[in-house]
């Protein structure tokens, strides 16, 4: 125990509501807490059984404690939360987030509106649809409602500048607006339709459909039916994937789950009765606190922050001690009635208990080893200042024998490490040999077309092996393809080209930055980078041995397989047959003096 006088202390202490902050022998802030009876509260630290090792070492540490009384626990709570957030306390709780979520933005003052992913203060005038739990989750709605609806999803600058269809067209992703290939009614009625999906509004949308496409067959128009079935397809397909049956409005589903001094509170999204996705947060446990208690110091930090939307219903599996107060606080922020509940029936309990058991899942795989990756990950999402912790990178590179035989490498990595099989090789041609940037652009038109054509998900991280000239290629190649939210980061060597001084190189601000060597970023970026030297190198070699494999004797012409055979068994190889003179070649069966003087010549020019 400490020498703090803890009996005096108690006796004077009220039994009104208020806030308490313990600070060490040296005056700094160790905890902070709040309490609906400050006396009851305080003095159950001090208790002479029952706490855990963790309390007890706190307790050890206590110089001073001093309470600040509030008229409501609902006024505790919130003074609790503005306290932690400034001072960051080292024995609380402490939410790491994403700096803010992302929206799917419908622009409302065009002709013909854009849909596109925004993130931020929301000034422009238009319709938000969201939050998301990342910039993953958006593209991935963005490239199903591109599929379906086909409304634009380019930059307004590429939009003004068209004199042609882009690709999106060609592909069948969009009506092209830009050169008037669908008229302002038609492209209306799409919008419209996206945004009663967006709101949730799938099965008025699904029976407009169906009553369009009865219309269209009664006059004929089967082509315009046709397509109208299609899009009745594919949203009973989503709606079957990510519809909650029985659940309506917007609400969030909180899971906890503890174990070996760490949490897993597993966070998802429901708005308009579909799953948006969810997020995972491991807060690390300093006083040994079970699910209520984490719950308890969660949900102020996530919630009463100015960024985040809060739903009308929040589902728990363990009702915090403080829910009461907890949901006043979230409805005067909200300016509405908020619920903070864990016992539910149907489908909300048995998305609550999927929740759980995810989080349970999620908890032991962190355990398992893969803290040392996610640390590495939230170290670069601060040293690069990425709006949200990375899920998915991948990173590009070139190799090359003085021209021949280049081969371009794509690696893919998440939070678990690299991910094989979605490895890609392109084997690069129809370039002047050894130039590497026209080798990259092509890798990354070719990789990039086939991502906008569903073939895998857009990485949150590009990385390229290179320096300006590499990352300029890059940003090129994703501006003409519209392809946005996609972080491109360069890999430079240093001045000494040597591993621990590598630049990074921020495409979109231009910024450089430079990791210290023990960086456990670096170290990252590192892995990735020489996973792709790697595979550049072993795809490179491969298609140059298999090129220097072929016999130089199937090029003669008049030389067919009969030929080489006997060539090949009287001289004993290709270099046997170079080296033979005219007179040698003649004694071969079948070889006449014209054909073995053609034999000489090409192979002695081709040696030249």
């Amino acid at each position: 125990m400490s020498d703090f006088d803890h009996r005096a202390f108690i006796q004077s202490l009220t039994t009104r509501p208020g806030i308490y902050q313990m600070y060490d022998g040296a005056g700094e802030l160790l905890y902070v807490g709040k309490a609906r009876n400050l006396k009851n509260r305080v003095g159950s630290y001090f208790r002479a059984s029952g706490l855990s090792e963790k309390t007890m070492a706190l307790v050890s540490r206590i110089g001073d404690i001093q309470v600040t009384v509030t008229s409501t626990e609902v006024d505790a709570l919130l003074l609790e939360h503005n306290l932690i957030k400034t001072h960051r306390p080292p024995y609380n709780i402490l939410l790491r987030d994403d700096k803010s979520y992302p929206y799917i933005f419908l622009s409302s003052r065009d002709t013909f509106p854009r849909l596109s992913l925004h993130r931020g203060a929301k000034r422009r005038k238009g319709s938000y649809f969201g939050p998301y739990p990342s910039a993953g989750a958006v593209r991935e709605s963005l490239h199903f409602l591109q599929k379906v609806f086909k409304v634009r999803q380019c930059e307004d600058s590429y939009f003004r500048n068209r004199s042609r269809p882009c690709l999106q067209y060609q592909i069948g992703r969009c009506t092209a607006p830009c050169v008037g290939l669908v008229t302002e009614a038609d492209y209306a009625q799409q919008v419209e339709n996206t945004s009663l999906f967006l709101r949730g509004k799938s099965q008025d949308l699904m029976v407009h459909l169906a009553d369009e496409m009865e219309q269209a067959a009664a006059e004929l128009a089967f082509e315009r039916a046709a397509e109208y079935r299609d899009q009745l397809s594919q949203l009973q397909h989503v709606q079957a994937s990510q519809g909650i049956e029985g659940v309506s409005g917007d609400l969030d589903i909180l899971a906890v789950a503890t174990d070996a001094g760490r949490a897993c509170v597993q966070v998802v999204f429901v708005r308009g009765a579909r799953v948006l996705g969810s997020k995972t947060y491991y807060p690390p446990l300093k006083l040994q606190e079970d699910a209520a208690q984490v719950l308890s110091a969660f949900v102020p930090q996530y919630y009463l922050g100015d960024m985040r939307p809060i739903p009308a219903e929040i589902l728990v599996n363990e009702l915090p001690p403080d829910s009461t107060a907890l949901a006043q606080a979230l409805s005067i922020k909200a300016q509405r009635r908020v619920r903070v509940r864990s016992r539910v029936r149907d489908a909300r309990a048995r998305w609550l208990a999927l929740a759980v058991q995810t989080a349970a899942t999620n908890l032991q795989a962190h355990l398992a080893g893969r803290e040392s990756a996610l640390d590495r990950l939230q170290q670069l999402q601060d040293f690069m200042q990425l709006p949200e912790l990375p899920e998915r990178m991948e990173c590009f590179d070139i190799s090359h024998s003085g021209g021949e035989a280049t081969v371009a490498s794509c690696v893919v990595f998440d939070r678990n490490g690299p991910r094989r099989a979605d490895y890609r090789k392109f084997n690069i041609d129809g370039i002047n040999p050894g130039d590497d940037y026209a080798a990259m652009q092509q890798a990354l038109e070719r990789r990039y077309r086939r991502l906008q054509a569903g073939e895998a998900a857009l990485p949150d991280i590009l990385f390229i092996d290179g320096g300006k000239g590499q990352v300029a290629q890059a940003m090129s190649v994703l501006e003409e393809l519209q392809i946005s939210g996609v972080e491109v980061i360069g890999v430079a060597k240093g001045v000494t080209r040597k591993a621990g001084f590598e630049t990074l190189l921020h495409g979109a601000t231009g910024r450089q930055r430079q990791l210290p060597g023990d960086s456990a970023a670096l170290h990252l970026v590192q892995q990735i980078r020489d996973e792709a030297h790697r595979f550049a190198i072993t795809g490179h070699r491969a298609r140059r041995d298999k090129a220097r494999q072929r016999s130089a004797l199937q090029d003669i012409p008049g030389v067919g397989p009969k030929r080489r055979r006997d060539l090949l068994r009287h001289f004993g190889s290709a270099q046997g047959v170079a080296n033979a003179n005219v007179d040698e070649l003649k004694k071969i069966s079948g070889i006449s003096a014209t054909m073995a003087q053609q034999i000489y010549d090409h192979l002695h020019n081709i040696a030249e």
